[in-house]
């Protein structure tokens, strides 16, 4: 489908409640039209600095994941939005996200399983992929300063900011380059692609078209 074509002529947008560890989680799960190729779950920024599903990263993808045919599932972590409990720095929302994980494998079945993640959300997708297999993992300017990243698959697709001001490209690099991790760097680009989100768009759909699921 063509990137460029309006979402509601390539998906619908449902709003659901999924039960959650400590309570109820609040989701848009974004369906294609067409029989889904894959399953995307979207994790959102950290919440303490206003991060939820409606984040532009977030939705983007949602929406670029949609358009490759793939059911994509974005929700707020718990203490967001209409989510129940409390934030809890990493640890519960790893348990939130698998949560949501489970719950798309079981509504949608045995197909390819995507994870991908914006900053903080990142952070927990890398976390989430050590318990739950997954096809793909997409990190989008993972905060490897401000936590504990462990080791990735090595198929992971890094996408990262030449101009991030609050994860410094040198930090993502040295990270990635422990793991001799490829990383996608766009140019001029801040933290949160600004006036970029075409170009991050662009970056993944290519990378999956060129992937096998």
């Amino acid at each position: 489908m063509c990137g460029g074509a309006p979402q509601d002529l390539i998906a619908t947008i449902q709003e659901v409640d999924i039960p959650g560890p400590i309570g109820m989680l609040e989701a848009r799960v974004h369906m294609p039209h067409g029989t889904p190729r894959a399953i995307a779950v979207i994790a959102h920024p950290l919440p303490t600095m206003g991060g939820t599903m409606e984040n532009k990263v977030v939705t983007t993808l949602a929406n670029i994941f949609t358009e490759l045919g793939f059911v994509a599932l974005r929700f707020n972590f718990r203490g967001v939005g209409a989510s129940g409990g409390s934030f809890d720095y990493g640890n519960g929302e790893t348990e939130d996200a698998l949560a949501v994980t489970r719950y798309a494998l079981n509504r949608h079945g045995n197909l390819p399983l995507i994870l991908s993640g914006f900053s903080f959300g990142a952070y927990v997708q890398a976390r989430v992929v050590q318990k739950i297999s997954a096809q793909q993992l997409v990190l989008i300017a993972p905060a490897v300063t401000r936590y504990t990243m462990p080791h990735v698959p090595r198929n992971t697709l890094l996408v990262h900011g030449e101009l991030d001001e609050i994860v410094p490209l040198g930090d993502a690099l040295k990270w990635a380059r422990s793991q001799l991790l490829p990383v996608v760097v766009l140019p001029e680009a801040a933290h949160f692609f600004h006036g970029q989100l075409g170009q991050l768009k662009e970056v993944v759909r290519h990378y999956f078209i060129g992937q096998p699921l």
